[in-house]
């Protein structure tokens, strides 16, 4: 009998109107070089979602390449968004950022933040 190792699959991946709106973006911020996926205390539900464009990587940087586009996140924040999905919808006039993590327990009614087991 042998031991096998197993080592989950650590990341987000973004949708290809993600990949567009983001690149469309970037293509007038020449200071950036791509989009960072952060998460913070706050909200009804425990956690929210946070993006910023990324002038800087940071030390504790995981990078996650799509075509060219790049994504970064914290490796503390890793646990709470691995498999996060983003994507980027229009509603009506409103367009943002969608996050389908399938780590979240629950989310607020807006929308806006969501909680883990």
């Amino acid at each position: 009998m042998t031991a096998e190792t197993f080592t989950p699959s650590v990341g987000v991946t973004l949708t290809p109107a993600a990949i567009a709106h983001v690149r469309k973006q970037l293509a007038s911020k020449p200071e950036a070089r791509g989009i960072r996926l952060a998460i913070r205390k706050s909200g009804c539900s425990g956690f929210m979602y946070e993006t910023e464009w990324v002038t800087e990587q940071g030390d504790d940087d995981a990078i996650f390449n799509f075509e060219d586009v790049d994504v970064y996140v914290a490796r503390k924040d890793l646990p709470v968004v691995n498999g996060t999905e983003i994507d980027f919808i229009r509603e009506g006039l409103n367009s943002m950022f969608h996050f389908r993590n399938p780590n979240a327990t629950a989310e607020c009614g807006c929308g806006e933040s969501f909680s883990i087991s």
